[in-house]
């Protein structure tokens, strides 16, 4: 089994900090998860992240190098995410 390294950078943790207790242990368990069982779906228009579905509004953002994940963005709301992935178009 792969076991990967996980790495929330600076952004992120800013997020996990301004949702609520309840929704942030979402993103924890899926970063758990994601340890063991590795990534999803992969962002189009050539960016080099993937997408994962925490709640069916909230998602976050990362990158895998080697044997790291980097949890680059976390968002509690589809709306958030929308704004996020638009401005790289």
């Amino acid at each position: 089994m792969n076991f990967l390294n996980i790495i929330v950078l600076e952004k992120a943790k800013q997020d996990l900090a301004k949702m609520d207790a309840s929704l942030r242990e979402f993103f924890l368990k899926h970063f758990e998860k994601l340890e063991t069982n590795p990534p999803g779906r992969h962002l189009r228009f050539g960016l080099p992240f993937n997408v994962e579905n925490v709640t069916k509004q909230a998602r976050f953002v990362y990158e895998i190098e080697s044997d790291i994940l980097y949890i680059v963005r976390c968002f509690a709301t589809h709306k958030e995410y929308e704004k996020w992935y638009r401005s790289f178009k």
